[in-house]
């Protein structure tokens, strides 16, 4: 070809785009950068898409590798030039690209996926009018053989700016487009030099969603996946974000699809057991989740996912689970000599605990249906005044009321524990009344 076939670019220009050498292709990218902002600057549209026509058609239509990676170099560069002004020109610009993504040589298909991070980035939202073509793209793209390839060898990734992506689509009910974002996922937390972990607070929820599809394959991929993150918080529990999730793991706790369910209350007990105390908080949450399942059943509870039954677990996994979550978190409340704090001062025994809202949980959930439910509650009042007399001593007028309603309740064993609690709020050592007289509640 002539110089003037690949106006308004020099030879020189294309020979340094089209060059093996990444360092060359960059230099040469360079330019165009420069170029295109000089015609953008003076408006001239007809220049810009000569360029691109030359880079999208001419270049692209070469059967040599070296040639495409440098028409790809070239789109990529147009679109830096003229910033957000590339939204004028994104069919010309997205549809080389995507073509490259079904080349047989893997160079080229990973200089298209850089590409079009680069323009996508740069148009954002404007995009979408050609989110089709671009999602089926990705598709494939996700399917490649060499996904980690693709994206370890871009120095250019910028995971920060596309976790939000699939967090995006990541809520889709869209069974290929489900699918799409968990092997994206599944790709990134492969990859050796990618801590995604970091990002899970923002995938996670999605994550869990899934759990739920009606695509066997769906929720086998998505619990797969979960169970390689929880695999990773365990090895490295330092790095994690427990407070960022934990409120996602008590709502799909409380989720009547077991499955679901099950994988929240396993994630609870793991992030109990690895967090300690910074999860007091979340007690009141973590309470309401876990000590219903205390009383889990098949009959009339949480319905069988077609999964749940293929995995054949039984339901008392969770009940079970659920069982240690309990006990674990009754290990972090401990009493004030327990925490070395000044005898009877009690500050710091129950430190970071949201006392009012524990108790507003327990009060409540002895009007449960369950008596295994409603026997836990009564033992973490009596727990929670054996171990934070003086503070629980402010909540009795809370607790005395819910506990006397217990009495009438057909359960031996609620009647029991409850006569307990009595018992324990009239010994309250914090209690400023006469030895052996019982708080009364104001309100009675």
């Amino acid at each position: 070809m002539s110089e003037r076939d690949y106006a308004p670019l020099s030879n020189a220009c294309v020979r340094g785009l089209c060059d093996k050498i990444y360092d060359k292709r960059k230099f040469a990218g360079v330019e165009i950068e420069k170029m295109v902002k000089d015609f953008s600057d003076a408006n001239n549209t007809s220049q810009i898409k000569r360029l691109i026509r030359v880079l999208g058609q001419d270049l692209m239509s070469s059967t040599n590798p070296n040639v495409k990676n440098g028409a790809l170099m070239g789109l990529s560069s147009v679109a830096v030039g003229l910033g957000k002004g590339c939204v004028n020109y994104l069919s010309e610009l997205i549809h080389p690209i995507l073509a490259c993504f079904s080349e047989s040589e893997s160079r080229v298909r990973y200089q298209a996926a850089e590409a079009l991070f680069n323009v996508l980035k740069i148009a954002r939202g404007e995009a979408l009018a050609h989110f089709p073509p671009v999602f089926e793209a990705l598709a494939r793209l996700a399917a490649d053989p060499e996904p980690q390839d693709i994206v370890t060898e871009s120095s250019s990734f910028d995971l920060a700016a596309f976790v939000p992506m699939l967090r995006e689509r990541i809520y889709t009910r869209n069974a290929f487009a489900r699918q799409f974002v968990v092997s994206w996922v599944s790709v990134l937390d492969a990859v050796p030099d990618i801590e995604l972990v970091g990002y899970l607070p923002e995938l996670l929820d999605g994550l869990f969603k899934m759990l739920d599809d009606p695509n066997p394959e769906i929720r086998r991929m998505c619990d797969v996946q979960l169970n390689e993150f929880l695999r990773s918080i365990k090895k490295d529990p330092s790095k994690v974000d427990f407070q960022a999730m934990i409120n996602v793991l008590i709502t799909h706790a409380q989720s009547p699809e077991e499955l679901l369910q099950l994988t929240a209350v396993t994630w609870l007990r793991e992030f109990v057991e690895l967090a300690g105390p910074r999860l007091l908080p979340y007690a009141s949450g973590v309470l309401a989740a876990a000590l219903p399942c205390a009383a889990h059943a098949s009959a009339g509870g949480a319905r069988r996912s077609i999964l749940c039954a293929t995995l054949a677990f039984p339901v008392k996994y969770i009940r079970e689970t659920a069982a240690v979550v309990n006990l674990q978190l009754t290990k972090l409340v401990v009493s004030a000599g327990e925490s070395g704090e000044g005898e009877g001062d009690g500050e710091g025994a129950g430190a970071g605990l949201q006392l009012a809202g524990v108790v507003g949980v327990l009060t409540q959930l002895l009007h449960h249906n369950s008596v295994h439910t409603k026997v836990a509650a009564l033992d973490w009042i009596l727990h929670l005044y054996d171990k934070l007399p003086a503070q629980m001593f402010n909540e009795t007028g809370s607790v005395f009321p819910s506990v006397v309603g217990s009495l009438t309740d057909a359960s031996d064993d609620v009647v029991r524990r409850s006569l307990a609690v009595l018992a324990e709020i009239c010994s309250c050592p914090a209690a400023d009344t006469t030895p052996g007289e019982c708080p009364t509640d104001p309100t009675l």
